[in-house]
């Protein structure tokens, strides 16, 4: 066994999907050579990914795959063989077509008949055409982001095009010294490689499968590991930064752009840039987009996190003297920033409010109207939720009403990622609340998983409305998501409405706002069930919410299977549900809770109180007087939320209930009897219940 190396030599591919794609070809390559027997169960594969070549290095690679045995059932024996015993026409046509001869046949019994069963030792498959067939299933299954056709390098190809991520120009396939001869996208395999555009050989004629980094580094001036070079680049950055009293920001833009960078040199080395430190006057969000955004820079900061006038390029090109680098990406980030400044200074010349009337010439959707008929509806619902929860409905209104003011900016038109950011700013121009301001910017929270929540009261409000109309708007013309599509983002927003309510304690009912948002859609309603079926929707994000943060999914079904209309009330009680079970009575209980729920809901009972008049049998008067005396103290832990106390009262339940079902028949003949004892079950279920439904708990 040795080490195989096997190289894609392309165009610049894709940045932002270059890591993934050599991870995906590396692991492709391998999986294909293990299903063959040709890598070991100890094999390490290393991953090679540069801007111009997918590779990788997999060790414990044999020349020959070990043989396999392989078996299939082919017919019954009675079909198989004629009255002499001899091969039928059907079993030999059959045999002919798997390669095989009748001695390759077994008969085994299977019930009562007999059938003819394939039994062949296949040879391993050889290097060549195991790496073939692998590198094909590896190209195939690559997740190309966009395909290009394109005409093969002079070799001789069956198709006038090919189809590929970028065109490749060359293919390395080497195992241990020695060339594989394979082929891939009209390539022929050999052991010629090339370097660095600029400061490395050409043309590197690759020894071995083991020299192949060293050799890319030394002749080449390429570092080949993705990640030796995302390690080298985040160290050089980080000792720039240290250098300038300043880091490089918090987030996962600064990781997403690393990984972008990484993408884009072969030889990393980090310079350092400035510029005119009267572009610090524009709102500083305006500048990290377009250096981060447009120019791939890394803004430097200070410690309180408010931006320098340096930053920091990562150039393909280590230079004793990188002035001319530098100043070139000065003079190409100087118009950049003019233009941010220009768009800032020119939008504050008009204020939000005059930039409404425009909004009505923005379509939302061609059936839910324009961004102006929208804005109305978020002033109404932001309002009716401020006053829910007696919030100033007045400051959520404005907030609402202003929220989408800034999408008819010179700055936001330009940069669409600056929306809310930029009319937080131009508010504040305005001299609008300071509250109100802030909530323009926090309408949008939580933006993806993990992000900020809105921290005002006008903010909270007015995020809680957007992310509810688009739901109302979006279910009541039959748009419901299907499926992994979900073009207008509503996991996303349901997600979001759940986490306002439930990590800020929003005392408020979902079915009530819910239906507050599906009133200001109505009248273009196509469905008239959205509002439950928004519900629906709901519920289900809150199961996966839920799942993330922990809980089992029989904790979770305990609450969620109840349909609370307040969601701020679904942790308490989860949590209440797991304290509960790890009670050494939880498991009888949450049986004896699924028995009751069953046999009321095959019964027609009531909810008439109970007769202790009628109680005739001791284990039903010992739970009638069991329930009697805890009722009272669940009932009051239920009511100041203390929802582990309400559930842990139950505990002392447990014998009277194993009692009662024991020795006593529910279903007796005597109506008034019967209809007694089921109301009995009834206060049980009720004080089972009211917390959670912890017969989810039961086995």
């Amino acid at each position: 066994m040795t080490t195989l190396l096997v190289e894609l030599f392309t165009e610049e591919l894709p940045p932002k999907a270059l890591a993934k794609l050599g991870r995906a070809f590396a692991e492709e390559l391998h999986k294909g050579l293990s299903s063959r027997g040709l890598a070991s169960g100890k094999s390490a594969v290393t991953v090679y990914a540069t801007p111009r070549r997918l590779a990788a290095a997999i060790t414990e690679v044999s020349q020959t795959g070990s043989d396999s045995k392989v078996e299939k059932k082919l017919m019954p024996a009675k079909v198989a063989f004629d009255a002499a015993g001899a091969p039928s026409a059907s079993l030999q046509k059959r045999l002919e077509k798997e390669g095989a001869t009748a001695a390759d046949v077994q008969m085994r019994k299977e019930g009562e008949a007999d059938f003819a069963w394939l039994v062949q030792s296949v040879a391993g498959a050889s290097l060549k055409d195991g790496l073939q067939a692998a590198l094909f299933e590896a190209i195939t299954r690559l997740p190309i982001p966009k395909v290009m056709r394109y005409q093969p390098d002079g070799a001789a190809y069956t198709d006038p095009f090919i189809e590929f991520v970028r065109p490749a120009h060359g293919l390395v396939a080497l195992y241990g010294d020695e060339v594989v001869e394979v082929s891939a996208l009209g390539l022929k395999a050999g052991r010629l490689t090339h370097g660095h555009r600029f400061q490395g050989a050409q043309d590197i004629t690759v020894k071995s499968a083991g020299s192949y980094a060293q050799q890319l580094q030394a002749e080449g001036a390429v570092i080949a590991s993705f990640d030796e070079r995302k390690s080298t680049i985040r160290a050089a950055l980080d000792a720039a930064a240290k250098n300038e009293n300043a880091n490089l920001g918090e987030g996962a833009d600064v990781d997403a752009l690393l990984d972008e960078v990484t993408a884009l040199v072969e030889r990393p080395a980090v310079y350092t840039g400035e510029f005119e430190a009267e572009f610090l006057a524009v709102p500083q969000e305006c500048l990290i987009l377009t250096m981060r955004l447009n120019q791939k820079y890394f803004p430097l900061f200070d410690a309180s996190a408010k931006l320098k006038n340096r930053f920091l390029i990562v150039s393909n090109m280590q230079l004793a003297d990188p002035k001319n680098i530098v100043e070139g990406n000065q003079r190409v980030v100087r118009p950049r920033l003019s233009d941010a400044k220009f768009f800032f200074d020119f939008d504050r010349r008009e204020k939000l409010e005059s930039r409404l009337a425009a909004l009505d010439a923005v379509v939302y959707h061609n059936k839910l109207g324009s961004q102006g008929d929208r804005v109305k509806r978020l002033e109404a619902l932001a309002g009716s939720v401020a006053e829910a929860l007696k919030f100033d409905a007045t400051k959520a209104r404005r907030a609402a009403r202003l929220a989408k003011a800034d999408l008819v900016t010179n700055m936001v038109g330009e940069f669409p990622e600056l929306q809310g950011i930029m009319g937080r700013y131009y508010a504040a121009h305005d001299k609008e609340d300071a509250e109100v301001a802030r909530a323009i910017e926090e309408h949008y929270q939580p933006r993806f998983a993990g992000d900020a929540l809105p921290a005002t009261n006008a903010g909270t409000c007015a995020a809680l409305a957007d992310k509810l109309d688009s739901l109302a708007g979006i279910f009541s013309i039959g748009l419901i998501p299907t499926g992994d599509k979900d073009p207008f983002g509503l996991r996303r927003a349901a997600l979001g409405v759940i986490r306002i309510l439930i990590e800020k304690s929003l005392p408020v009912s979902l079915k009530q706002i819910v239906d507050a948002a599906f009133q200001g859609v109505a009248a273009k309603a196509s469905d008239a069930e959205a509002p439950a079926k928004i519900l629906d929707f709901v519920y289900d994000r809150l199961r996966g919410y839920l799942k993330d943060r922990g809980y089992s999914f029989d904790e979770i079904e305990a609450v969620v299977s109840q349909r609370l209309e307040r969601l701020d009330q679904v942790i308490p009680r989860i949590d209440a549900v797991r304290a509960f079970r790890a009670l050494p009575e939880a498991e009888a209980l949450a049986a004896a809770n699924k028995r009751v729920i069953n046999i009321l809901r095959k019964s027609e009972a009531t909810s008439a109180a109970v007769n202790p008049a009628l109680l005739a049998e001791d284990a039903e008067k010992a739970l009638h007087a069991a329930l009697t005396a805890a009722k009272p103290e669940a009932d009051a832990a239920f009511a100041r939320a203390d929802y582990t106390g309400a559930l842990t009262r139950l505990a002392g339940l447990r014998g009277a209930v194993d009692v009662f079902f024991d020795k006593v028949m529910v279903n007796a003949e005597d109506p008034a009897v019967r209809a007694n004892r089921l109301g009995l079950l009834g206060e049980l279920g009720h004080l089972f219940n009211q917390v959670a439904d912890i017969s989810k708990l039961a086995a």
